[in-house]
C-alpha cells in the first residue's frame, strides 16, 4: 500500500472526519512507529505502526452507517464535558462511530453516525454543499418581505449567509410552520437568523441530510442504513456502495417516554 497522509488514514479507519483527525495530530495524540508526528506526515499502514492515545489503529474495520432520530436534550457529539447524554450513548454498538455534522441539543431529527471518515468529510465540508432540510415552528407570522430577506441571506457574525429555500407549510394563531432547506450549517444558524428577523424558533427538526430522509423513524430510535441509502451516500465519493460485515438493518432502541409534538404533514 502506498503512503498516505496520516489524517486520511485515521479517517478511513473510523476516527472521524479528516478535520477531526487533523486535530488529533495537532494535539500530539498520534504516533507513527513510536514517534509523534506533525500535520502532513505520511505512513503506510501495511508497514508502519500508527497509534492514537497509545492504542494501535486497526485498518480492517467494516464500514457502519447508522441513522438516529435524535430527541431534544441530546448533544451531537461522542463525549460531553458537562456529562450530558450524547448521540453516541444512544447507539449500543461497539467501535468508533462519529456523528456527521451538528444538530443543536434543543433540536430533534436526523443524525447520521458512521466510522467512514471519507464520507463524513464529504457530507460536512462546506465545498460540497449538500442540502439539509428542516421543519421549523416560529412565533408569529413572518411577512413576505421577511421571508425574502431570509432567502437572500443576512449578515451573521460578520458574514453573509448563503441563500436558502424557505416555504410556509401552514399558519396558526400566533405561530407558523416553515420548511427550510439550506446548503450550509453554521452553529445554530436557523435559530439565530429567525431570531434576528423577529421570529423566535419554538421547534426545529431535521428531516433530510443529503440523500437521506428521516421518514417514519420514531423519535429516539435508530437503524442501520439500507443498501440503497449507502449506495446513494457513497456515490457522493464516487465509490461503490457496499455493506461489509454488518446487517443492513438494526434493532432500534426504545424511545424515551415523552409526548411527541405534532407537525403538519409534508405536502
Amino acid at each position: 500500500m502506498a503512503e498516505e497522509r496520516v489524517q486520511k488514514l485515521l479517517a478511513q479507519a473510523g476516527y472521524g472526519s479528516r478535520r477531526a483527525c487533523e486535530e488529533f495530530i495537532v494535539e500530539q495524540r498520534v504516533k507513527v512507529n513510536g514517534k509523534l508526528i506533525e500535520l502532513g506526515a505520511k505512513a503506510d499502514p501495511a508497514q508502519d505502526t500508527i497509534t492514537i492515545d497509545g492504542r494501535r489503529v486497526k485498518f480492517d474495520v467494516a464500514p457502519i452507517y447508522v441513522m438516529l432520530n435524535k430527541p431534544a436534550g441530546i448533544v451531537t457529539t461522542n463525549e460531553d464535558e458537562f456529562g450530558r447524554k450524547t448521540v453516541r450513548d444512544m447507539i449500543p454498538l461497539e467501535g468508533h462511530l462519529y456523528p456527521v455534522g451538528r444538530l443543536d441539543a434543543d433540536s430533534e431529527g436526523l443524525v447520521l453516525l458512521t466510522n467512514d471518515g471519507d464520507l463524513a468529510n464529504a457530507l460536512t465540508h462546506p465545498r460540497y454543499g449538500h442540502a439539509k432540510e428542516y421543519v421549523v415552528l416560529v412565533e408569529d407570522q413572518p411577512s413576505d418581505n421577511t421571508l425574502n430577506t431570509w432567502r437572500r441571506g443576512v449578515m451573521l457574525d460578520g458574514q453573509l449567509t448563503a441563500p436558502v429555500r424557505v416555504e410556509v407549510i401552514s399558519m396558526e394563531r400566533g405561530q407558523t410552520w416553515l420548511r427550510v432547506i439550506m446548503h450550509e450549517g453554521r452553529k445554530r444558524q436557523i435559530r439565530e437568523v429567525a431570531g434576528m428577523l423577529g421570529h423566535h424558533v419554538k421547534y426545529l427538526k431535521r428531516v433530510r441530510l443529503g440523500p437521506l430522509e428521516l421518514g417514519d423513524l420514531k423519535l429516539g430510535h435508530w437503524r442501520y442504513l439500507t443498501p440503497p441509502e449507502v449506495r446513494a451516500l457513497r456515490s457522493l465519493l464516487g465509490k461503490p456502495g457496499k455493506l461489509s460485515g454488518r446487517s443492513a438493518r438494526g434493532k432500534p432502541t426504545r424511545p424515551p417516554k415523552r409526548p411527541t409534538k405534532t407537525m403538519p404533514r409534508r405536502r
